[in-house]
């Protein structure tokens, strides 16, 4: 295996565990079951169908237009960096306080495209992520990172009941705060970063 290859594929394996981690479709399993109790099995799989493709549309339009979006109203991808990393950190601090991100909901229309794909599954942590990482990786990396990370996530929805049984109420609140501090970890060091990088282009 040439050397090119292997280095692709570890820069996969590095962009997809981040973007994994920041998607957190293991510790939002208890909000999934949350916002689907009420409905059958096949309504549940349509509603998470909707949520990968949606998910998926939506990461890939922000990785090959995101500079673009930004060219236009101005924003820089430090800013955008900070900014993400800030609603990441409020939203993992808002998990590790209350344990969900929402309490409840008074309709299933829409579901899969609001909340399930976004915010709880491509927020800006995660758009931020994949801009970055087609920026450091290049299209190719981000598109199979993208693709890698949301079988994954269909699959844990899929089987979102057994792993929930598995797991138990206990073991998945757990999970969600483990993963959160995690997402808080990341927050901090992309608002790091973004202001590092700000600093050094007015020095």
């Amino acid at each position: 295996m040439s050397e090119a290859i292997v280095s692709t594929l570890g820069n996969v394996v590095k962009a997809a565990i981040v973007l994994f981690i920041i998607v957190d479709p293991f510790g939002n399993v208890p909000i999934f079951m949350g916002l689907t109790e009420k409905l059958t099995d096949s309504e549940r799989r349509k509603i998470f169908n909707t949520a990968i493709l949606v998910g998926i549309a939506l990461l890939l339009v922000f990785a090959f237009t995101g500079q673009e979006i930004f060219l236009i109203f101005g924003i820089s991808i430090n800013s955008f960096q900070v900014a993400g990393g800030l609603l990441l950190l409020i939203t993992s601090l808002k998990i590790l306080v209350s344990g969900s991100l929402y309490e409840s909901t008074d309709t299933v229309e829409g579901l899969g495209a609001v909340p399930i794909a976004m915010p709880l599954l491509v927020g800006p942590g995660a758009i931020t992520t994949t801009i970055l990482n087609f920026q450091s990786y290049g299209i190719l990396v981000t598109i199979v990172s993208v693709l890698t990370v949301m079988l994954l996530t269909w699959l844990i929805l899929r089987y979102v009941n057994p792993i929930y049984r598995l797991l138990g109420k206990t073991g998945s609140v757990v999970i969600a705060r483990v993963m959160s501090l995690l997402l808080a970890a990341i927050a901090v060091q992309f608002i790091l970063i973004g202001i590092a990088h700000y600093l050094a282009t007015i020095n």
